[in-house]
């Protein structure tokens, strides 16, 4: 059947906007004015009331499982002004799989009570009985009750592990676990079956819909420690066959050991293989920390606490071995580095891979790139890199990054325009569900520079014009993956994946893009989301 949507305001991707479009089965066939489109004899005719539509919006670093878990635990991101309202929410909960009462999204940055993390004691009095965990927003940090402590014999004679810290007070671990600590923690936390993993998926999937998100690039293998990656692989693959994945999947496959990405690779899995709605796209590495948690791996100790310069989650002899093997497979790559060593180390071992098997389109990348050196924004061009950018990052980070790192390092960090305009490609995303998966306030941030409430401006020569913010989601998330021959723009033979919203961005004041509304949701020309 064949579709014409006229009286709109397209964004085709590239200017001048266009009025109309003509789809057919799952497929954009012709762009154009109202009279030519008009005159194509669709069989249904839509008028779009001069409302704006580009492509679905990609987010292009996000963990889809991981936002389907935080939906069914305790929403701490909307308890997190104090402590107390952090515990008062985890007391409403009742405990989950295993007896395990969980909850994801305080920081303590936003406390007005204490000026601390929380501790075991402070979830003691959520429960005794009860085994409660408490996850950063991050991701990077949780804090564990004293009942948690036990169940996992965690004592006073513990050796910290590599990539990871359990953090001790007057001779005791307090509750606090940094990284790869965090597996013990999330080892002991039984582990859904597929089923409930499917249940999560369309969860977030209708919540991604909802910001007007058609793709996603996805790291979910190393959401649930004990979970072989082909239950989640499966689930996917059985959600598409019965229709009901309603976002398009990009795997951002997570392994940390060369024997298991070895196993994954050699039962067929490469970057590009799989169907129009899942595929398997890089190797993901996690290579250090967060900011916020002061875990991300810095080349000198941290401004506000000259005790650490964060953690380096793999070693760099670990980094060669899994970077080389992925680019001797013809594997994308794809690390998160938020701190300018681990940037150091990640830089170094892609130029081996790549002076080992030279590639001319190997599309490797740097996920989130924020605390960055001059020297190291050249060889990210130099290497024609990717860049994962999360520009919401900047309605929380701008608050702490100069605290954090310093001035001087403060200013060549979180430089994605002075990427783009020295050769390198950047996609936007939102690490959901470190950030909720709002494209318009990501774009908001892109072009402002400054917090959604309008504090700032910092950096404001890294600005994104509209447009640049508004490709940033949907033609580069595509390039990321491979796939802008086939979506990202709203063109002849593309996939018919586009948004409708309340408003054009392109006319709507740079402090007041957040709150375009999300009309319509369409995936191959199908409608997904209304508002």
């Amino acid at each position: 059947m064949k579709t014409a949507y006229y009286n709109g305001l397209i964004y085709t991707g590239t200017l001048p906007l266009q009025q109309a479009f003509l789809v057919e089965n799952d497929v954009f066939t012709a762009v154009g004015s109202d009279p030519e489109i008009l005159a194509m004899h669709a069989d249904k005719h839509i008028d779009l009331h001069k409302k704006f539509v580009c492509a679905g919006f990609n987010d292009s670093h996000m963990h889809l499982l991981n936002l389907g878990q935080a939906l069914n635990v305790a929403p701490l991101d909307r308890y997190t002004s104090s402590l107390k309202d952090m515990l008062d929410c985890l007391k409403q909960m009742s405990p989950g799989r295993g007896g395990w009462i969980v909850g994801r999204g305080w920081n303590q940055d936003f406390f007005t009570d204490v000026s601390r993390m929380p501790n075991r004691w402070d979830l003691d009095t959520v429960s005794t009985e009860y085994p409660v965990c408490a996850i950063r927003a991050c991701g990077h940090a949780l804090t564990v009750n004293s009942k948690a402590l036990e169940l996992l014999e965690i004592t006073s004679n513990l050796v910290q592990p590599k990539g990871g810290q359990i953090v001790m007070e007057n001779g005791v671990p307090n509750g606090i676990f940094f990284d790869n600590a965090m597996d013990f923690v999330y080892a002991a936390i039984p582990v859904p079956d597929k089923e409930e993993v499917k249940n999560m998926l369309r969860a977030a999937c209708h919540m991604l819909n909802s910001y007007g998100i058609t793709s996603c690039q996805s790291d979910d293998f190393c959401v649930f420690q004990n979970l072989p990656w082909q239950v989640i692989h499966d689930a996917y693959q059985e959600l598409e066959e019965t229709g009901e994945l309603t976002v398009r999947i990009y795997e951002q496959a997570n392994f940390t050991s060369l024997p298991a990405l070895k196993e994954y690779v050699q039962a067929g899995n490469k970057t590009g293989t799989g169907t129009a709605l899942f595929r398997v796209g890089p190797l993901k590495m996690l290579g250090d920390g967060a900011l916020g948690a002061r875990t991300a791996y810095l080349s000198q100790p941290y401004a506000d606490e000259s005790t650490t310069v964060g953690l380096s989650v793999f070693t760099p002899e670990a980094f060669d071995a899994l970077i080389g093997y992925a680019n001797e497979n013809d594997m994308q790559v794809a690390v998160h580095c938020i701190g300018d060593a681990c940037l150091d180390l990640v830089l170094n071992s892609i130029e081996k891979a790549l002076a080992a098997k030279p590639r001319q389109d190997h599309r490797h990348g740097i996920v989130h790139c924020q605390i960055t050196r001059p020297d190291q924004l050249e060889r990210i061009c130099q290497n024609n890199l990717h860049v994962y950018a999360q520009t919401i990052f900047l309605d929380y980070d701008i608050h702490i990054v100069e605290q954090r790192v310093g001035k001087e390092l403060s200013e060549t960090s979180y430089c994605w325009k002075h990427l783009m305009k020295n050769g390198a490609t950047v996609s936007n995303g939102s690490d959901c569900p470190v950030e909720l998966p709002d494209v318009m306030a990501g774009i908001q941030c892109a072009v402002t520079r400054r917090d959604l409430k309008g504090n700032g401006p910092y950096l404001p020569q890294e600005s994104f014009t509209v447009q640049e913010a508004l490709d940033s989601y949907t033609k580069m998330g595509a390039y990321a993956s491979f796939e802008e021959t086939i979506k990202g723009q709203i063109l002849p033979g593309m996939l018919a994946d586009f948004v409708i919203l309340g408003d054009n961005p392109f006319g709507t004041a740079s402090a007041s893009i957040k709150d375009i509304p999300i009309l319509e949701t369409y995936l191959g020309g199908n409608r997904v989301y209304r508002r």
